[in-house]
């Protein structure tokens, strides 16, 4: 992650079902939906003021970092975040054990 992002807060809108990230006064989100201890991503977003920059990667980091301290498991819906996990995969941790995406 950029240092320019390590220190911005992830907010959980609970109203809205998202994970955000305020840069510049731009935010990047990233929806859910939870389940118990299970937390699907379904879409992450990332206005194109914030395009390059590196917001959506800091966004999905803050948001496994998160769901990880909080033991969640996750089901990666979201193609980004899919992508990302597949990039690193020492995410795959969280995981949810019966997600079966990275086995095709």
């Amino acid at each position: 992650m950029k240092p320019e992002f390590e220190n911005l807060p992830l907010k959980d809108n609970v109203e809205k079902t998202q994970f955000e990230l305020t840069i510049d006064g731009f935010t990047a989100f990233i929806v859910y939906k939870k389940k118990e201890n299970k937390i699907y991503l379904i879409h992450t977003e990332s206005p194109p003021e914030l395009e390059g920059r590196g917001a959506a990667t800091a966004l999905v980091e803050k948001t496994l970092a998160y769901l990880e301290s909080n033991n969640f498991t996750l089901v990666p819906l979201c193609p980004f975040v899919f992508a990302y996990i597949k990039r690193h995969p020492e995410w795959k941790r969280i995981v949810d054990e019966s997600f079966n995406g990275f086995d095709n």
